[in-house]
């Protein structure tokens, strides 16, 4: 039995023995948090997990990973799915900011952050937009400014997602504003358990919102918090977003990935609603759009397959925004779809005015993602770097 086989039976043995009942099924588990309290089995598996370095598989041992190799990843997320595990640890920690202290980070700040983001031990937030600084980022207001061993923050972020249930935000500051505006920025990692920080959640349209704005009034950062060196703020805050924009194309080994992948419902969904005649839906309008969108769901599966076979390092440059704004298009495509199929059905807000749970929780869903062509860099922000970092046009 080769090496790979031999770790394969290793895998699935202890996943069947060490995955509790109350961590299988469909959809994530909550990104570990001093806030979020954990259902026990989950919080079992998150240990379990942990203590293997499967939170965090590619990463060095020392830091709270497995360093597993390409192809040892790959097993590794096929026996997840084959048992229906849920993701052991996903968010911000393990796939947007670990991933760039272990590129740009300092042997101890790597020491210090990398084991909480593996263990789950602190929500994270992300600090990037401000009200006059959103595809313009560069423009960016909110200070830091050094006093002895710290820089004290002052200014507002927004749409700062999941803020009120984080322990620490990663932020872009302003650290030299006599400087270009591209020049003058660096990263910082700020905790978020201070009286300097308030947090106001921003309501949507569909209702409860993970999105909020996030104040600093005089908020308290030591210079040793400060990833990337002074100043160099707007190279490491790209490659974060790369990393970013890679966990929303599903294509970042950098952290947990994995978990069950649901089959798609669409097609139960419109032969519900619209009817089969002779063995086929019965609409030849809806018929050809439910064609359309399941092959291009096979595409988009194929084509994040491919992404990560071809994978270089720890997370793919800019085809990460292409696969990123495909997938996004797409699932906003498959809910126009079903909203599309429930006719009257698909508008009803409450369960009182005659939907089911399911039929409101649908609507919620295509009203919610709209925003998926905004968060983690506009449609239009996507096109602009494929066209000039992908396809090599002028500007």
């Amino acid at each position: 039995m080769g090496k790979l086989d031999t770790f394969r039976q290793e895998t699935r043995t202890w996943l069947e023995e060490n995955c509790p009942d109350g961590a299988k099924g469909s959809g994530q588990i909550p990104f570990g948090s001093r806030s979020v309290e954990l259902e026990p089995d989950v919080r079992l598996w998150l240990e379990r997990m942990a203590g293997r370095g499967w939170t965090v598989p590619t990463w060095p041992k020392e830091y709270g990973g497995a360093e597993l190799d390409r192809d040892e990843y790959k097993i590794l997320i096929e026996e997840l799915k084959r048992v229906g595990a849920r993701t052991p640890l996903t968010g911000r920690g393990v796939n947007y900011i670990g991933p760039t202290i272990l590129e740009f980070g300092t042997p101890e700040q790597k020491a210090r952050w990398l084991p909480i983001c593996a263990q789950g031990k602190g929500g994270w937030a992300m600090g990037y937009s401000e009200p006059g600084a959103g595809s313009d980022l560069a423009s960016l207001s909110t200070q830091a400014v050094k006093q002895g061993d710290n820089y004290i923050i002052n200014g507002r972020k927004t749409w700062t997602s999941d803020a009120v249930d984080c322990d620490y935000i990663f932020a872009l500051v302003r650290t030299s504003p006599e400087k270009p505006k591209h020049d003058g920025i660096s990263l910082v990692l700020i905790d978020m358990h201070q009286q300097g920080v308030q947090i106001n959640p921003i309501r949507l349209i569909s209702g409860s919102s993970p999105f909020c704005e996030t104040l600093f009034e005089d908020a308290i950062v030591p210079t040793d918090d400060l990833i990337g060196g002074i100043d160099r703020g707007w190279t490491v805050g790209k490659r974060l977003l790369q990393f970013e924009r890679s966990t929303h194309a599903g294509i970042n080994i950098s952290g947990s990935q994995g978990g069950r992948t649901e089959k798609s419902r669409m097609p139960e969904l419109v032969k519900k609603y619209v009817g089969v005649e002779d063995g086929k839906i019965a609409d030849n309008n809806m018929r050809n759009r439910l064609i359309q969108h399941e092959m291009n769901n096979q595409v988009q599966g194929i084509t994040q397959r491919r992404a990560l076979a071809e994978l270089r390092s720890r997370a793919p440059g800019f085809t990460s925004s292409v696969v990123k704004l495909s997938n996004a298009l797409n699932v906003q495509d498959g809910d126009e779809l079903a909203i599309a199929a429930m006719g009257q059905q698909g508008f009803r807000w409450d369960t009182e005015g005659g939907a089911s749970q399911k039929e409101v929780n649908t609507l919620k869903r295509w009203l919610y993602q709209k925003s998926l062509t905004i968060a983690g860099g506009t449609k239009e922000v996507q096109l602009n770097i494929i066209a000039k970092r992908v396809l090599g046009l002028p500007d």
